[in-house]
């Protein structure tokens, strides 16, 4: 059955994405794009899919952190909200705190508190294994936006909201990670620059993301982190699968993490496996879900599963090709 789509953070890689996806699947009805950019938004219009099926988009200019532009834009006929807005550049938030506060904290209770308000039946936060124990403000502002999104379970009263996280690791090449970052510097016949060659990471594609928060909507019952099961790689690999021999290592950045978690020793102790994807169980669930008492972290280090320099070769291969538009026109790299 077709639903009702209200996306925050619609324009971005993710937003339009998955917006693109769930035409495909023929699982829309309506998809109202929520983000501040009239830009991105004119853009976005000039897409293919959605210059196909503009009866079925509706957008909206406006702000997460504007509460009453959120009562406005969300009616009560949404089925489905996917909370994807989000400062998102560990170096920014940095040195602009409170703005990620304002943006990822307030913003996210301002979603809440409307969707309870409408009644909204399913809403998703899409979070990022930096909310695992996090060491910068990012992460420990999505940390807070996790936690206020399995509180929310408690207090929505007699309405039928539900609110959930699916929470994953790097979208390998997305906007700000190194795998740009490094394109450029080879392009421009610059000297790499590493912060450290040890670092490991998870590894996801964007289709499979939206796959996997596609497969959270289906699934999710309110409290839950749903968390998918990834590979890893080695910064190391990745150089040498970029056929780069010299380097210059800078050292590690403020917030920055040798290894990423997807989820900690703490959390894996409420965590129930499934076949491709971990859920996290809220605290307040009957406490029989318990699993095992002394569980390891899941972390990009200790990871069963790595992907080796070939495999690391394909996906900048298929990177450079599907994201030749961005290279030209955000990175500056040319032909």
């Amino acid at each position: 059955m077709k639903k009702n789509y209200f996306i925050t953070g619609g324009t971005g890689s993710f937003g339009s994405k998955f917006a693109e996806i769930i035409i495909k699947k023929k699982l829309a009805k309506k998809i109202i794009i929520f983000s501040r950019d009239e830009f991105k938004q004119n853009e976005m219009k000039q897409l293919d899919f959605v210059k196909k099926n503009e009866n079925i988009f509706r957008f909206f200019i406006g702000d997460v952190r504007d509460k009453s532009r959120l009562e406005y834009a969300i009616t009560d006929k949404i089925d489905i909200i996917v909370h994807a807005a989000a400062l998102k550049q560990v170096p920014a938030t940095e040195y602009n705190p409170f703005e990620a506060v304002k943006t990822n904290i307030i913003g996210t209770q301002n979603i809440i508190e409307t969707a309870t308000l409408k009644n909204i039946r399913k809403v998703l936060c899409v979070s990022t294994d930096k909310a695992a124990a996090p060491i910068n403000l990012y992460g420990s502002t999505k940390l807070t936006a996790e936690r206020l999104f399995i509180a929310a379970n408690n207090y929505k009263g007699s309405k039928k909201c539900m609110f959930s996280i699916a929470r994953y690791g790097n979208v390998f090449g997305s906007r700000g990670s190194v795998v740009p970052l490094f394109l450029d510097q080879i392009k421009k016949k610059k000297q790499l620059t590493v912060t450290n060659s040890e670092m490991t990471r998870f590894d996801i594609s964007l289709d499979n993301a939206i796959i996997f928060v596609l497969k959270c909507l289906n699934n999710m019952k309110g409290g839950e982190i749903f968390v998918p099961k990834l590979s890893s790689y080695r910064i190391r690999d990745l150089i040498k699968a970029l056929d780069v021999k010299k380097f210059k290592l800078v050292g590690i950045r403020s917030g920055e993490k040798i290894h990423e978690e997807l989820i900690t020793s703490q959390e894996r102790i409420r965590s129930l496996e499934k076949k491709d994807y971990f859920v996290i169980l809220p605290s307040f669930k009957n406490q029989n879900f318990i699993t095992k008492k002394n569980y390891s972290s899941y972390n990009s280090f200790s990871n069963s599963k790595f992907l080796s320099i070939k495999d690391l070769k394909l996906k900048i291969k298929k990177f450079k090709k599907i994201n030749l538009f961005k290279l030209i026109f955000v990175y500056g790299i040319k032909r």
